[in-house]
């Protein structure tokens, strides 16, 4: 295996203004004064990603074709340390032109000051996390914005010239209804924007309303949340009326009109290489030898902040031949169009089809996946249950 011709990058940034209640990724409300030596840190480990990757036995083009900006919320940061973090990107990496550059904004955190830097900086996507059009909603989950925020956010970023504006949506939150959620969908809608993304509710212990349903209590509005039946129904609906606004579904949480989909997002789901730095950041790096094609390097950096800067060293695993076999059932079943068994033996040999003919067939039968023109794909069912469906192409 060659080196590839493009790579991604993508920069944590785990700064939030508040920590919304149903958020279980690690991020947080952090002073100011942490910023700066956050942002310094980041610009180091650009500065010598190459010897990095070498050290770590991994493959990597400097040549970026997407660069993504997420967290947390990058737009809290202040507009220099925002912009010295372009910079750095600039000086060690080699961006192609046309690069799809996405940053995620939490929609009230677009300063004037903070949107010169996106146009400044070559930002062409932006990432809103609305969550709601619904404004008690929002209010029961910690968010600070309103609907009327978002519109004026959305409308100076066009008015920018940032016309790829991604927004998301999630379904199972606090006082949310069949009603309201009609309300979110149709802000999605009216505002003809070009991506959304739908994810519902998880409920586990990471969050704090999480917790709090897992308990059984009432802090956090968690005896206003939605049962799961709703939360289901919340998804198909959402899936019914975006795919019939043009917004097709292309992945489980995400829905783009044609020629809009998140080139960085597709690269996760393709197994192409990526490189990330920050806080609980992770990268997918090639790593053939002889006889194994295609292993690859797979680096994670720490869960927090503290542990990122005492330098605590990225946790590493190497990905076989069988795990990348996996890797590509369960990664590329998360996209409507699926896989296609033919390239999966053209790519791994006949055997990596083969050893899964009972399951898959078994799948058919409780219709959680097709077999539609030598392609296995998830069903509508299938995108409920998927972890179901993914543990299947699993080692035990």
């Amino acid at each position: 295996m060659t080196t590839p011709a493009h790579s991604a990058l993508y920069l944590s940034v785990p700064f939030c203004r508040t920590k919304c209640s149903f958020c279980n990724f690690a991020s947080g409300v952090f002073s100011r004064q942490q910023f700066d030596g956050y942002v310094a840190h980041l610009e180091l480990a650009m500065a010598g990603a190459e010897s990095w990757v070498r050290a770590n036995g991994g493959e990597f083009s400097p040549l970026l074709d997407s660069i993504y900006l997420g967290g947390g919320t990058p737009s809290v940061l202040a507009p220099d340390q925002l912009e010295r973090l372009f910079q750095s990107a600039a000086r060690s990496f080699k961006v192609k032109p046309g690069a799809e550059i996405t940053v995620e904004v939490a929609p009230g955190t677009l300063s004037p000051e903070i949107l010169d830097v996106l146009v400044r900086c070559g930002v062409n996507r932006v990432s809103l996390g609305v969550q709601s059009f619904v404004d008690e909603e929002s209010r029961a989950v910690g968010r600070l914005h309103t609907r009327a925020t978002t519109l004026d956010d959305i409308a100076r970023l066009r008015a920018a010239g940032i016309t790829e504006i991604s927004v998301d949506l999630i379904a199972g939150l606090p006082h949310q209804s069949l009603e309201s959620w009609s309300r979110s969908l149709d802000g999605v809608i009216a505002l003809g924007v070009p991506h959304a993304s739908v994810y519902m509710l998880e409920v586990d212990d990471d969050s704090r309303l999480g917790r709090e349903l897992i308990a059984g209590g009432t802090r956090y509005h968690a005896h206003h949340v939605p049962d799961e039946a709703l939360t289901v129904e919340l998804y198909r609906e959402a899936c019914r009326r975006l795919n019939a606004a043009g917004l097709e579904q292309y992945e489980i949480s995400n829905f783009a009109r044609a020629g809009h989909r998140s080139h960085h997002n597709l690269r996760y789901w393709q197994r192409l290489p990526y490189m990330g730095f920050g806080v609980d950041a992770h990268s997918m790096l090639p790593a053939p030898i002889q006889g194994e094609p295609h292993r690859a390097i797979r680096l994670a950096w720490p869960e927090t902040i503290e542990s990122l800067l005492a330098n605590t060293a990225a946790e590493r695993t190497v990905v076989g031949e069988r795990q990348a076999i996996e890797e590509t059932y369960f990664l590329g079943l998360r996209t409507v169009e699926g896989l296609e068994l033919v390239a999966i033996k053209e790519e791994f040999g006949i055997a990596a089809v083969d050893v899964y003919k009972e399951r898959i067939t078994e799948l058919v039968a409780r219709g959680l996946v097709e077999i539609d023109d030598g392609f296995l794909r998830l069903t509508a069912e299938g995108r409920l249950f998927s972890n179901d469906v993914f543990a299947e192409f699993l080692s035990e």
